[in-house]
């Protein structure tokens, strides 16, 4: 196994100690343990690139890694009662969806365009900002004053980016059944 993807599986295995922090209140060492996921999540990219180790595994596993590592962090704070429950809905939603979409497409031999997107991008950094901020703020004192405009902007992504994906995989199939 070449070095992305063994960094790309360490985030995977520090999904519960992060999941497990949230839990039990210690806000200060689960965001420790997020930065240090996304630091493997850079590592594994730039390694890959440099060293041109792009595998089949590694285009399954890193974004993979990266959606489970939001969902749970979604979904832990929102069983804390650290952000509302239809914020963790709506973005676990999301991604199962657009997975399902690809599983169907790879199961149907469709050729689907994957590749992320302005919308899809910036979701990612709208829903990792959001997380960061709440377990910050939960660790200091908490002022939800701050959270609703980054909030709005968070779901509006989530929604355009999921809606654009979906209207990008039905255009696709549309065209290769006509």
């Amino acid at each position: 196994m070449n070095i992305p993807n063994s960094l790309t599986i360490i985030r995977i295995l520090l999904i519960p100690c992060y999941v497990g922090l949230l839990v039990y209140e210690r806000f200060d060492q689960a965001l420790i343990v997020l930065i240090v996921a996304g630091i493997t999540d850079a590592l594994d990219g730039a390694i890959a690139r440099i060293t041109n180790q792009h595998t089949k595994l590694g285009a399954v596993l890193d974004p993979l890694a990266d959606k489970l590592l939001l969902a749970s962090g979604f979904v832990t704070l929102s069983l804390i009662h650290l952000i509302p429950s239809w914020v963790a809905i709506l973005v676990v939603s999301r991604d199962l969806i657009l997975m399902l979409g690809t599983v169907v497409a790879h199961v149907t031999d469709s050729h689907v365009d994957i590749t992320p997107t302005f919308l899809g991008k910036g979701t990612t950094l709208f829903q990792l900002s959001y997380i960061v901020m709440v377990i910050f703020l939960s660790s200091h004192d908490f002022n939800p004053a701050v959270m609703p405009p980054l909030l709005l902007c968070m779901v509006s992504f989530t929604l355009l980016s999921g809606l654009h994906y979906l209207y990008r995989g039905y255009r696709h199939t549309s065209a290769t059944n006509s």
